[in-house]
């Protein structure tokens, strides 16, 4: 029945999708995100259900006046560069075999960040793609929230089989990347309901990540409850608000959720944690006997451990964002990764620096300043978990990316406040002309 009412939906929605690219792209961004194929039964289970609507998508932007290029920052430079990067290092991989399905799903996913940034045109379009970002993951975060609450925190949160998201960390990991995005959302909210809503979303997400049992993503909502703190005015005020959230929820979690999360100091003791470090020798042994493009995706593979682990009979996955990225692209891959993060990161603080005092564009820092906020939790939690290439991240740096544009755009011709009109999200551009002046006089 599921998988009868998602064919109904994305295939009755196609014609919309070929009219109208940016609805395909939803539609790409959501089944990307929140996998309902994955909730289905059989045949519906392994359709490929975001190769279609990609193809449905790109067909129709061939077809229409939506734009040809994308905005041209320091980050969209490092992006393009990482990407071919990436593919020149499979040229050269220790794993082929393995190597070049990933590497086909990494574009498949590089693909739909191209079109967000070529589509993310104006506030109501970015605001409907984090909507639906949010809407996608947050989905199994209000509903592990109130597993973890009435299983009383004694299971793991887990997310889609066959996904990203699956196991219980990289749940725990998309939730904190995900809920400054939430946060935005309701700071930018009108409706009460709404509000209200959002906020009871925010914290049963919270409890969903305590429940993932996942010690990275503790960690990095950690560090990002901390980030905030540093950047907030009443920093009393906040660090009373996080220490008492901070309290409700662990009030919930059993005593064998404390015992796992004490074993972060224990690491010499803890067998997970030492076959992540014996898996970061291996990534850099291996990116010293590869310095320019490492071992290519999937150089993470036994018979690669027996030459470069020091342990090689213990094999173990990345288990970082960083060794993942050193060891299967290189030194000059992580500089482009590293450089893409960073990019970002400063593009984030130049739009809140250059829309202060513009309360018509208040949005646009807020959104920037969510976007930095989870790009620390990415950092902090990637740095236990091999997540280099999920497309959660690299969706944030478009959004940044989409927000700066507008945001130029707007300084530079809209002095007057403009109010939101979700009939923007939909419309088509106009047709090539002078300013004020039809096209067909041109």
């Amino acid at each position: 029945m599921r998988g009868l009412l998602l064919a109904l939906f994305v295939f009755g929605s196609t014609p919309w999708m070929a009219r109208l690219p940016f609805v395909g792209l939803l539609f790409w961004m959501w089944l990307g995100f929140m996998n309902p194929h994955r909730l289905t039964y059989g045949w519906s289970f392994g359709f490929p259900w975001v190769q279609w609507v990609a193809a449905i998508t790109i067909l129709g932007w061939a077809f229409s006046r939506e734009p040809r290029k994308i905005p041209v920052t320091g980050t969209s430079v490092m992006w393009i560069a990482f990407t071919l990067w990436c593919t020149l290092a499979m040229f050269f991989a220790l794993n082929p075999v393995e190597g070049w399905p990933e590497w086909e799903r990494f574009i498949k996913i590089q693909a739909m960040v191209l079109f967000m940034l070529l589509l993310l045109t104006n506030r109501e379009r970015i605001d409907l793609a984090v909507v639906v970002v949010v809407l996608s993951i947050c989905f199994y975060g209000v509903k592990g929230g109130l597993f973890t609450i009435l299983s009383g925190g004694q299971h793991m949160v887990l997310g889609p089989p066959r996904s990203f998201i699956s196991g219980n960390t990289e749940l725990g990991f998309a939730l904190v990347i995900t809920v400054p995005l939430l946060w935005y959302l309701r700071s930018v909210a009108t409706g009460r309901w709404i509000k209200l809503g959002a906020t009871a979303a925010f914290g049963l997400c919270l409890i969903s990540i305590l429940g993932s049992y996942s010690r990275g993503a503790f960690l990095a909502l950690a560090a990002m409850v901390f980030f905030l703190w540093l950047r907030s005015r009443g920093k009393f005020i906040t660090g009373l608000a996080a220490a008492a959230a901070l309290i409700v929820g662990l009030m919930l979690m059993p005593e064998q959720w404390f015992d796992r999360m004490a074993s972060i100091q224990n690491y010499e003791e803890d067998r997970s944690a030492l076959g992540r470090i014996n898996a970061w020798w291996f990534a850099f042994n291996l990116a010293n006997d590869h310095p320019f493009v490492g071992g290519g995706f999937r150089a993470f593979a036994p018979e690669i451990f027996l030459k470069y682990a020091p342990e090689p009979e213990h094999f173990r996955d990345a288990h970082s964002i960083i060794f993942e990225v050193l060891g299967e692209q290189g030194y000059v891959g992580l500089l482009l990764f590293l450089g893409m993060g960073l990019a970002t990161f400063v593009a984030a603080w130049k739009i809140e620096r250059a829309v202060r005092g513009r309360e018509d564009l208040s949005w646009a820092a807020s959104l920037a300043r969510m976007c930095q906020v989870a790009l620390v939790g990415y950092l902090v939690g990637g740095a236990f978990l091999g997540l280099a290439y999920f497309d959660l991240p690299y969706t944030v740096m478009a959004i940044v990316v989409a927000t700066g544009a507008v945001a130029r755009r707007e300084l530079a011709s809209r002095p007057a406040v403009q109010r939101w009109d979700w009939r923007a999200a939909i419309a088509p551009p106009p047709a090539p002309g002078r300013a004020g002046q039809p096209a067909s006089e041109h």
